[in-house]
Formats: C-alpha cells, sequence, structure tokens
C-alpha cells in the first residue's frame, strides 16, 4: 500500500520513479552493492523535528551525513532533532529505513543537499526491501526542495 502512495504522488507531481525489490540489506553499504551503486548514489531520506513540532525532509548523500549547524542556517531555526522511530512514522507514514518525501502523509518541506544534483539516485519507497530510482533534479523540481550544503 505505501508503494502506492509513493507511485501516485511521483505520477501527481510529473515525476518519472522506478521502484525495484530488492534483498535486505544490514546496512547502506550492502544496499549499494545489491543495488549496484555506490554509497553516495543512495540519498538518505532524513525526517527532522523543528522545536516547534513540526517536521522537514533532509536528503543527503549515503556517504555524507547531516550538518546540523548548516541545516539550521538554511532553515533558520536555532534548533533540529532526528524524532525518535514512533514520531517518524507518525510524521510521514513510512518506516524507518523506508521514509521518502513521496506520498508522506504530510507534505513537509524538502531540503536537498547539492551533491545528489544532476544524477540519478536511489531512495526509500515507502516499504522494506524496495529501492525507488529517480532523477535528482526532476525529484528536486517536483518537490519544490530547497537546496544548499547541508552534509558533511
Amino acid at each position: 500500500m505505501s508503494r502506492q502512495r509513493v507511485e501516485a504522488d511521483a505520477a501527481e507531481r510529473g515525476i518519472a520513479i522506478d521502484i525495484l525489490e530488492r534483498p535486505a540489506a544490514d546496512s547502506l553499504e550492502e544496499a549499494a552493492a545489491v543495488l549496484g551503486i555506490t554509497p553516495a548514489d543512495i540519498v538518505k531520506s532524513l525526517v527532522v523535528k523543528r522545536k516547534d513540532g513540526t517536521y522537514l525532509f533532509a536528503l543527503v548523500p549515503g556517504d555524507r551525513q547531516i550538518a546540523w549547524a548548516k541545516l539550521r542556517a538554511v532553515v533558520g531555526v536555532n534548533k533540529l532533532q532526528l524524532p525518535d522511530a514512533g514520531q517518524a512514522l507518525e510524521a510521514t507514514g513510512y518506516e524507518r529505513g523506508t521514509i521518502t518525501p513521496f506520498g508522506s502523509t504530510t507534505a513537509w518541506p524538502v531540503y536537498a543537499d547539492e551533491r545528489i544534483t544532476g544524477r540519478r539516485v536511489a531512495m526509500g519507497a515507502g516499504e522494506h526491501g524496495l529501492s525507488a530510482f529517480v532523477d535528482a533534479d526532476a525529484m528536486i523540481a517536483g518537490l519544490g526542495a530547497t537546496v544548499a550544503d547541508i552534509s558533511d
């Protein structure tokens, strides 16, 4: 059912997306190997909680981490944090490891690291055992994402 939400949202936004089944992986590096891509080509979709209780999505390459000071500066706030698994599920409708901005139960603002532009990337597809492949530039445009340097 989550896969259908992802596909429907992408289609509504005019974004071509390919969802592939893949074996379970114990790490991002293992997932990249299974998919035949580099860890940098997997985009981590992280849901981030603001002090006021609202959320945002931070999209960062798999070989990098959120740079909290950079993200706070771009968002214009002084406090951000990763929510616990239950809060992330409630905010997006997706379990950790499957989170994507596509089809989220709430369309939170999206912040994409500048390093994902110009490439085809893999990301969560709403369900375990699935990966979505998408052109990052089309995704950024379709989601109205803010592009900035938000990772280390």
